[in-house]
């Protein structure tokens, strides 16, 4: 039968359809299929599934929004069913004489599709080395010399291409991440306890905590001082920068002192007559902290009740108000709830969205709501978890959020999940467990999906740490003559 709709029509009717709808359409002849090879209607099939792409990360010439949607769909299908040989190719990747101690990726985490994309990661080892690793390869790209101690810590810049290690004396260094060539120094009074990337608008800085209970503020790549701050003096601290790094969270672990928050651009030129902006948080015996990667500044803190006696977790929200002659910072907050007693004191806390806390205890993967409901509890470790990693995709959330009654109105909630997001979790058992979000647009539920095995017993101790990064999982497996040794899983698809 002759078409009886033209170009211009067909393009409006084919708007209305789904991907796979589309892939059929051009199926019936070769006007529709034209049509439905309209870059428009994939551009804004891609838009709707994954609200973070931008045509940025399109590689022009080399990839249109059809590959682009079709080849991200295909990779998002293997990292769910996670088939061996099938959906990833595993390799152990050997190198290091020592213990690998901190990990991160160095490649950027974009979804690219053009033949050139890979997966590096950094890593710092006791044998007083940092390393940088293909990890579809499965080959060490670079190492650097020999360093006069140990490394124990690492931060990365994508965009800039560095990392910056620190040694168990204090001593900080840049490295350019494509040849592992050193580029500026920096020493601090005592060992680090904290290393924090800040990259912003301002440009990219370090954050480092020494053991004295300071905090450096360094300009990258040269390592100049912008300031010390004393925060907690003689006592160790931790760092935590918010989402969009406008935040600074600092706290040391079981203390009376109370965890601070400052504002990062405060940080940059401090004087006597304008001091850092902070905040003092009301709690004490801080053990835990993670920021809402959903929101701007949304904090919450696991700590100890007023008596001492059970934890609680409790959420807040913070604002700078601006003066003309200051800064404020206005804490609200949002919810607070006490943990089960018979709940193991957690070791690892994370957000998701804005609404939900990922607490690891001993071997137990725990979900609660922000009010303390708990959601769903995984037990699929045989043996303690080390290490979780959440993806950094969040989740499209609406406007009003139905929760903050509380969790009366719980079954009203519709949140809308677009792109793949996981959690992965590793264990002392030899395996990487990994969870996925619903996308059914009802309450987010983490659903076990499957894991992925290391080596064997014989030669292995157990995975220490897991990260992941959008064609990628990497575990650091610790082995029985204190080694370590890098495991990864990479996921390919199919391009044409």
């Amino acid at each position: 039968m002759e078409p009886q709709l033209g170009s211009h029509e067909l393009l409006h009717v084919f708007s209305f359809l789904e991907a796979r709808d589309l892939l059929c359409a051009a199926q019936v002849d070769k006007v529709w299929n034209e049509v439905a090879r309209t870059q428009e209607l994939w551009r804004h099939l891609c838009l709707r599934r994954w609200s973070s792409c931008k045509a940025s990360q399109m590689t022009l010439g080399t990839q249109t929004w059809k590959q682009y949607y079709l080849c991200r769909s295909e990779l998002e299908f293997r990292m769910e069913s996670g088939r061996p040989e099938k959906d990833f190719i595993c390799k152990a990747i050997a190198g290091h004489k020592g213990e690998i101690d901190e990990l991160a990726y160095i490649s950027t985490n974009e979804y690219r599709f053009n033949g050139q994309e890979k997966s590096v990661v950094c890593t710092v080892s006791s044998d007083a080395t940092v390393r940088a690793w293909d990890l579809h390869e499965g080959t060490q790209i670079w190492s650097s010399p020999l360093q006069p101690a140990a490394l124990v810590n690492l931060v990365t810049y994508p965009r800039l291409q560095l990392v910056v290690t620190v040694d168990e004396r204090g001593l900080i260094k840049v490295w350019k991440a494509e040849d592992g060539c050193e580029w500026a120094s920096f020493s601090l009074p005592t060992y680090s306890s904290a290393l924090e990337a800040c990259d912003i608008l301002e440009g990219p800085l370090l954050l480092a905590a020494c053991a004295e209970g300071a905090l450096y503020t360094l300009t990258v790549p040269p390592l100049q001082l912008l300031s010390r701050v004393s925060v907690f003096p003689s006592n160790r601290t931790s760092l935590l920068c918010s989402p969009d790094r406008q935040w600074v969270f600092a706290s040391t672990q079981n203390s009376d002192l109370g965890p601070k928050v400052f504002h990062t651009l405060s940080l940059l030129c401090p004087s006597e007559d304008e001091p850092p902006v902070y905040t003092t948080l009301p709690v004490e015996l801080t053990s835990r902290a993670c920021w809402a990667p959903a929101e701007a500044a949304r904090l919450t803190v696991m700590h100890r009740n007023d008596n001492g006696m059970q934890l609680v977790v409790t959420t807040y929200e913070l604002e700078a108000k601006k003066t003309r002659n200051r800064v404020d910072i206005l804490v609200q907050q949002i919810a607070s709830f006490l943990l089960p007693d018979t709940m193991m004191p957690p070791q690892l806390m994370k957000s998701h969205g804005s609404q939900v806390i990922l607490l690891v205890s001993g071997s137990e993967l725990v979900l609660f709501t922000v009010h303390g409901l708990q959601l769903a509890a995984f037990q699929d470790h045989q043996r303690p978890i080390t290490s979780m990693w959440v993806v950094s995709v969040v989740p499209c959330l609406p406007a009003s959020w139905p929760w903050a009654s509380g969790p009366a109105s719980l079954p009203h909630l519709v949140v809308h999940f677009k792109g793949q997001t996981r959690v992965i979790t590793s264990s002392f058992d030899l395996s990487l467990r990994v969870y996925l979000w619903s996308k059914d647009n009802k309450l987010p539920v983490l659903r076990s999906c499957y894991h992925l095995l290391g080596g064997s017993h014989r030669w292995a101790s157990g995975f220490t740490h897991v990260e992941s990064d959008s064609m990628s999982i990497v575990g650091v497996e610790a082995r029985n003559i204190g080694t370590s040794i890098l495991r990864s899983y990479y996921f390919k698809v199919q391009r044409g």
